[in-house]
């Protein structure tokens, strides 16, 4: 559906985007996850024909972007991060306005805006000034308009920038539903909006790609240490401290000092390695008298952070 190659963005001498390469199946909701001035919103423009490319190639279906710019902008729907709206008319008379835009025929008009009325949630405000909504609801008219053609492709920039909880909820929700039938690339710095929403998660750092693949996926493979839990009971701190640390895989082990007879340690393995078998059998050994123990899973937090901090 979409392939990007080699894509290079430089603003004279600041490098955007670097030698990105991406691919986007049909059907995916794919989300660019990154820090601010990561390169996001620089790549959508150029996958949106807005900014031409320093370098590299992107094709749309059959098409080449340096050649068929109007054939791709057909193919999609574009939603910034700030909604381009005439805050002076009304919500429906906006919406007729798009269509005449878009060439909708005349008669099919009426038919497709309430479609995306119901689709967006905009039956109470349609006869409201765009300048009285909320943020949530200027939003929602955006994203009508970006879908009035009923394009293949929906680009969102930061869909819920700026939105409280339950609007941000509601647009997920409406997003979701469009996925059901179209293609979504959209850009956030909301790492819990990538994991609602999203099939596929792409986080970008200073232009380039550090990572590629669905939550659950990079949680597993982000080649970060897998931390185990254990909590023992009447045992000498230092001394399982020493004996843990010399399980094969076991990189280091950490305990904060506790009041009490009962620790709890937290031991950093090797991402290649499952330790568990090990350390539990050197506890049934020593007969240490086990709390719990239990594996602590990688949050995409600590994944973001681990993969975008500067040094």
């Amino acid at each position: 559906m979409i392939r990007i190659e080699g894509l290079t963005k430089y603003y004279k001498d600041l490098c955007a985007v670097d030698r990105l390469d991406l691919e986007v199946s049909r059907g995916e909701i794919v989300g660019l996850l990154g820090p601010n001035g990561a390169g996001k919103t620089t790549t959508l423009r150029m996958l949106t024909c807005f900014l031409k490319p320093s370098s590299g190639t992107i094709r749309i279906q059959d098409y080449n972007a340096d050649d068929n710019v109007l054939a791709i902008k057909r193919l999609m729907g574009y939603l910034p991060e700030s909604a381009p709206l005439y805050h002076d008319m009304l919500v429906y008379d906006y919406l007729v306005y798009i269509a005449a835009i878009r060439g909708i025929a005349e008669g099919d008009r009426l038919a497709r805006i309430k479609s995306l009325v119901d689709l967006c949630g905009l039956k109470g405000v349609m006869h409201k000034s765009i300048g009285e909504l909320s943020k949530g609801y200027k939003q929602r008219v955006g994203l009508a308009h970006a879908m009035m053609s009923d394009p293949d492709i929906l680009v969102l920039d930061e869909p819920t920038s700026g939105l409280d909880p339950n609007q941000i909820v509601e647009i997920r929700e409406i997003i979701r539903r469009i996925g059901r039938e179209k293609t979504i690339i959209l850009s956030t710095h909301i790492l819990s909006e990538a994991e609602a929403t999203c099939d596929r998660v792409v986080i970008i750092h200073r232009g380039r790609i550090v990572a590629d693949g669905s939550t659950d996926t990079l949680k597993q493979t982000a080649g970060m240490e897998k931390v185990l839990k254990v909590s023992l009971n009447a045992v000498d701190a230092a001394a399982v401290k020493n004996s843990l640390e010399g399980v094969a895989g076991v990189r280091r082990v950490e305990h904060p000092a506790t009041e009490g007879e009962a620790i709890d340690l937290t031991l950093f393995c090797d991402p290649d390695q499952d330790v568990r078998r090990a350390v539990y059998r050197l506890i049934k050994e020593t007969d240490w008298d086990l709390l719990s123990f239990y594996p602590e899973t990688q949050s995409l937090e600590k994944i973001f952070r681990q993969l975008t901090q500067e040094n």
